[in-house]
């Protein structure tokens, strides 16, 4: 059975970086003794040598943009500095700041110096293969997570592919809009961690065939405010070219966006919050502010990536109904009960809890919820409001967005349902069912090192057959594999290929029933 943690070697790599918030990394530090079978490959900064392990190669810490430091905080990521001789890629980054407090482990060290990417590959990969080459955008609400926790070895290796993750900035320093800051900023303020993953495409194109990737056929794949990152870079104009096929994971393209107006109207009483009054001096402060104090006052604007200025014109239903979109085929899909991880501070309702919350929540609707969802359904008063909330907020809207997409792409769709899945580390309701929560996917799809326990034999073969899944999806635009039950277009039956563990992924009709979207999408 597999082990989802990281090798010995990345393990003492990890040990060695010393945590830092505002100054910049070290580089090149070597973490074990070069040996002949380590791969070096030319980028445009210089030469890079690898880390080579059985089955895969793996490329870490490579720089994509320069450290956003200084006068490079709140600004479009610049071009990262060369070097001579050959540096070492044999560890990863820290994690960027982070906004939130549960997407990293607690040993994960974070710094404002974080603009690096992973790439791994399959070993033994001539430079003319031309090998499909996959970017991952990591989720965490736009606040927290990092890209070093998605291991690529083994999906490059089971796939013949190329896995890159990328770290992009958070909170504050990835997304705050202000006049100041516009009036500095080509395209406006607003969406530094959008341009991060712009450079870091422009990094892949510029660069992956020299790793053996194919630069003309790249997939970006992301979950949550990942996907999200997705469907923005598919209404992108300046993101034209740069990918070929998308994979949106518990994600809605379609789901609102701020203005760059209000975004602009929040970040002035942000600024303020952290200390920044003058409209002379408000930029060169903000530079100059302590990222704790930041952090700790990130609740005082508005996050997310913002729309109407040059980089984000349009709303990604505007761009889709005109026909501006980036046009690429799309498989997308999310876990069967995802609250069961975002509503976790729901832990321990009652019964009459439960009954109060749906009458609150729902209105003159809350009848009529209580009764398609009755707890003699569900294990626990706890799971009840989190299937109801799965189905009203995530999965039905989910399921609309993949409508809307195959009236103009292929469009492929898929359901998580593993009723064993782990979840995340530190997540775990004690005495609650958290299997198929948000994230759970993520364990079958990469070496993932924020999953609460290893994989057991079964699920590895889920994962397995996921990663093959994705791949070909990446290779060719269609997911279909040998010896993998056939996977349909979305199309007019509403297809849904429903991922479970025992070889019994099969595909589904009856999505829209089990969520109740007919009730929750009416009017």
């Amino acid at each position: 059975m597999r082990v989802r943690f990281p090798s010995k070697r990345h393990l003492a790599a990890a040990a060695a970086v010393v945590s830092v918030l505002s100054t910049g990394l070290t580089v090149g530090l070597t973490t074990h003794s070069p040996s002949p079978g380590d791969p070096v490959v030319r980028t445009t900064g210089g030469l890079v040598r690898g880390v080579s392990e059985p089955s895969y190669d793996a490329f870490l810490g490579l720089p994509y943009a320069a450290p956003p430091l200084r006068e490079l905080r709140f600004a479009p990521p610049a071009a990262p500095a060369s070097w001579k001789g050959v540096r070492t890629a044999d560890r990863q980054s820290p994690a960027c700041i982070q906004f939130e407090p549960t997407g990293i482990r607690e040993e994960q060290t974070v710094s404002e110096d974080c603009l690096y990417l992973d790439v791994y590959r399959p070993s033994h990969v001539a430079k003319s293969q031309k090998l499909p080459v996959m970017v991952w955008f990591h989720g965490g609400g736009s606040t927290q997570g990092t890209g070093v926790i998605y291991g690529g070895g083994t999906p490059a290796a089971k796939t013949n592919s190329i896995v890159i993750s990328i770290n992009y900035r958070l909170g504050a320093l990835g997304f705050l809009a202000h006049p100041a800051l516009s009036a500095v900023t080509p395209g406006g303020s607003g969406n530094y961690a959008r341009m991060d993953q712009l450079a870091s495409l422009q990094w892949v194109h510029d660069n992956i065939a020299n790793f053996g990737g194919d630069a003309g056929n790249v997939t970006i794949y992301g979950q949550s405010a990942g996907g999200g990152s997705v469907c923005d870079l598919m209404v992108m104009p300046s993101a034209k070219g740069l990918f070929d096929k998308a994979i949106v994971e518990s994600s809605v393209c379609g789901a609102s966006r701020t203005t760059l107006a209000a975004g602009e109207q929040s970040g002035v009483k942000f600024a303020q919050s952290v200390g920044c009054t003058d409209p002379a001096t408000v930029v060169a402060c903000l530079r100059k502010a302590w990222p704790g104090t930041l952090v700790s006052n990130q609740a005082n604007y508005l996050g997310g990536a913002k729309v109407g200025g040059a980089l984000l014109p349009k709303t990604f239903q505007q761009a889709f109904a005109d026909g501006s979109w980036n046009k690429v085929p799309v498989l997308t899909g999310s876990t069967r009960s995802e609250n069961r991880l975002t509503s976790t501070a729901l832990a321990g309702i009652t019964e009459q809890g439960y009954y109060d919350l749906v009458r609150s929540t729902y209105g003159a609707k809350a009848d009529a919820v209580l009764k398609l969802y009755p707890l003699s359904k569900f294990k626990s008063p706890w799971d009840a409001i989190t299937q109801v909330q799965t189905d009203s907020q995530r999965a039905c809207p989910n399921d609309q967005s993949a409508q809307v997409l195959a009236t103009k792409t292929p469009t492929y769709r898929y359901e998580f349902n593993d009723p064993t899945s782990p979840t995340l580390y530190g997540f775990r309701v004690p005495g609650e069912d958290m299997s198929n929560g948000h994230s759970a996917e993520l364990a079958y799809l990469f070496d993932f090192t924020l999953g609460e326990r290893p994989l057991t034999a079964q699920q590895e073969k889920l994962s397995d057959q996921m990663m093959r899944y994705w791949a070909a999806f990446a290779r060719s635009g269609d997911p279909n594999v040998r010896n993998a039950p056939a996977w349909p277009l979305y199309g007019a039956n509403h297809n849904v290929m429903q991922l479970r563990t025992a070889g019994a992924s099969k595909v589904i009709n009856t999505y829209e029933a089990d969520h109740n979207c007919a009730f929750w999408l009416e009017g």
